[in-house]
């Protein structure tokens, strides 16, 4: 039998239309779920993390989810960088927009893009907290050396610059 010239190939199935990363703090109640809701109402398969599942591990659950989502809208929000884990979705949603080719959208919530981009403001201190926070204890028990935080430091700047380099939506009021 003759074989086709057009064999088909493995697409890849994504299990989430979108996936929502934000500080749960600063949106989950008020813009976050609006947007959820919003999505789920018009059929778009929407991952939340609430809706992770029970007994398997966080990280790797959340890694996983994030490539097989077609898309990712990030809410920056003032606690964003504030947030190891926040910041460790945006680095992994990065690398998927590179080798996934995956849609990244970002969206300005009550911040404006430059803060994001250069770490400044209200942005910009919880971000400075966050790395304030990395000493010999807390580098102890995260198993890093001070060398591996300054280069995971660095990656975080990297991604948070270049997301807010991204056009996205902005719902910062205007003066």
């Amino acid at each position: 039998m003759a074989s086709s010239s057009s064999s088909s190939r493995a697409v890849e199935v994504r299990k989430h239309d979108v996936f929502l990363s934000f500080s749960g703090e600063d949106t989950r109640l008020t813009f976050t779920s609006t947007l959820h809701g919003v999505l789920k109402g018009v059929f778009i398969k929407v991952f939340m993390d609430d809706e992770l599942t029970r007994g398997e591990e966080i990280s790797s659950s959340l890694m996983r989810t994030i490539e097989e989502s077609m898309i990712s809208v990030i809410i920056f929000s003032k606690g964003y960088a504030s947030s190891r884990w926040c910041l460790e979705e945006l680095v992994k949603i990065m690398e998927c927009k590179k080798t996934k080719k995956q849609v990244v959208i970002p969206v300005f919530y009550r911040i404006n893009p430059s803060e994001v981009r250069n770490q400044t403001e209200i942005f910009g201190d919880g971000f400075s907290k966050l790395v304030e926070s990395f000493d010999e204890e807390k580098l102890e028990k995260l198993q890093m050396t001070e060398e591996q935080s300054k280069d995971k430091i660095q990656t975080w700047k990297n991604a948070l610059r270049d997301a807010a380099n991204i056009s996205g939506r902005s719902t910062k009021q205007r003066s």
